[in-house]
């Protein structure tokens, strides 16, 4: 299951996103949104699980909680949309 987490403090890592996960099961993947150009964090990522139960269990016990000084927005990532750009 992919799981978005938000409000993530400037400094965090995907390193230590992963370990913050590894406690409630397997972590398959973690990435940390970045500015295109600047490479600047966004305050957002996210952290991919396999199996549902261990996904729902990190996500019920992290959200809401306080890491690096910010209290977390985790849930079910959504699926992404593409919008088609208009020409002017």
């Amino acid at each position: 299951m992919n799981i978005f987490v938000g409000n993530l403090a400037a400094e965090v890592t995907e390193a230590q996103l992963a370990e913050l996960f590894k406690q409630f099961g397997e972590v398959k993947s973690v990435e940390v949104a970045r500015a295109m150009f600047t490479d600047a964090p966004k305050g957002f990522g996210f952290v991919e699980m396999p199996g549902k139960r261990h996904s729902l269990a990190a996500i019920a016990g992290l959200d809401g909680k306080d890491f690096a000084g910010r209290p977390l927005k985790v849930n079910e990532a959504r699926p992404k949309v593409e919008h088609r750009r208009r020409r002017r």
